[in-house]
């Protein structure tokens, strides 16, 4: 009994994981598409399309979404991070209710998290670090 509704709780998550991702890639390309329905409007008004202007269009939202991406990278790490000591803290609690292995089950998931938090985190100063590095190279100076 145990094992068929871990497996539909494992599969619940992965479609969450799933679905949040779809979600945003699905807003990356929208926010591709207006920023390129924006220069197709320059070009059928006939007004004289300008380098900066151009740049400084596309690299709005690039700039904004490295920003946002590496904040909200760090925001799920410690979301995940604070879920660990709480699956533990369930897994001790449901052993003396139903089953011992409980407590070493969940203790094997909430090291998980805090692995997959190390990632989030890691992931979001390695994004911080390239769009800092674009910059960098962007710069005239």
């Amino acid at each position: 009994a145990l094992g068929t509704g871990a497996g539909l709780a494992a599969l619940g998550f992965w479609l969450f994981v799933a679905s949040v991702i779809a979600v945003g890639v699905w807003d990356n390309i929208r926010k591709r598409e207006s920023q390129h329905e924006t220069l197709r409007r320059v070009v059928e008004s006939g007004q004289p399309i300008d380098v900066d202007l151009t740049d400084k269009l596309l690299s709005i939202t690039s700039g904004v979404a490295s920003k946002e991406l590496e904040r909200d990278l760090n925001v799920s790490g410690l979301i995940v991070l604070g879920i660990a000591p709480g699956m533990v803290l369930m897994g001790w609690l449901m052993s003396m209710a139903l089953a011992e292995e409980l407590l070493y089950i969940l203790s094997g998931v909430s090291l998980l998290m805090v692995c997959l938090a190390g990632g989030l985190m890691g992931a979001a100063y390695a994004v911080g670090r390239w769009f800092r590095d674009e910059d960098d190279a962007q710069s005239p100076v």
